[in-house]
């Protein structure tokens, strides 16, 4: 598989929905994630991004224009020791949890599917990062319909060891735009990871589309003891 521009990938689609990267800086020195949101409906567009611990949480930039938050409040990265947990839902807590319990990525994933928004049955995109000893892998999962079909789900995992300096694997939960949106296809896109962290986030933020774009989460991990940098940008901030 080629490597792709992160950024082409990016500008070429209008409404990506919730995205995930995951890699290795260009020096080789970082383990690297970013996780971000858009939206198209007023309660959708209505959040933030916040600290919470050594992760994140959404929360609504208004709250008096909170229509429903069952599906788009959460905490979309956690920390487990020497893990990094990004979701694009509350499947990070059934990771969190689980895995705490011995269970693997994959195992904490089977009980859960895709979001119940028919008719667009949003998939629910998960990734771990996983660095101990110097040594870093990784894995994403997509639970999703088979072809919008709500009577079945199918699980995809997707692991990555010694993963490449400059490398990233790129996992989003729509192909484009479309009513119903239609979901991503095939396995993560293996993009290129340029720069430092405000370079990277840089080019992720100036890349998703103006109108939809919401809020982005970008953190550089050190492989080697294992502490970081973060950088997150709001469309709206308070």
């Amino acid at each position: 598989m080629a490597v792709k521009s992160l950024a082409a990938e990016l500008a070429g689609n209008s409404y990506p929905g919730r995205g995930i990267v995951i890699g290795k800086s260009e020096c080789g020195k970082y383990a690297v994630t970013a996780y971000f949101i858009m939206g198209r409906s007023e309660n959708s567009r209505n959040r933030v991004f916040v600290e919470d611990g050594e992760g994140i949480r959404t929360e609504a930039y208004d709250p008096s224009k909170m229509a429903d938050p069952s599906l788009i409040i959460y905490a979309p990265v956690r920390v487990l020791g020497n893990k990094t947990i990004v979701t694009n839902g509350d499947q990070t807590d059934t990771i969190y949890e689980l895995m705490d319990k011995q269970m693997t990525f994959e195992q904490s994933l089977r009980g859960r599917t895709f979001e119940p928004d028919g008719p667009n049955y949003t998939p629910r995109i998960s990734g771990i990062m996983h660095i101990e000893n110097g040594v870093y892998n990784y894995a994403m999962s997509i639970l999703k319909t088979d072809e919008g079909d709500p009577e079945t789900v199918n699980r995809y995992t997707f692991a990555y060891n010694k993963p490449q300096a400059g490398v990233g694997r790129f996992l989003h939960t729509y192909d484009g735009d479309g009513n119903p949106l239609p979901s991503f296809t095939g396995e993560p896109t293996k993009v290129d990871i340029t720069g430092d962290i405000d370079a990277f986030t840089n080019l992720v933020w100036e890349n998703l589309n103006a109108d939809n774009k919401i809020s982005l989460f970008v953190r550089y991990i050190n492989i080697e003891d294992g502490t970081y940098e973060t950088r997150i940008v709001n469309k709206y901030t308070k």
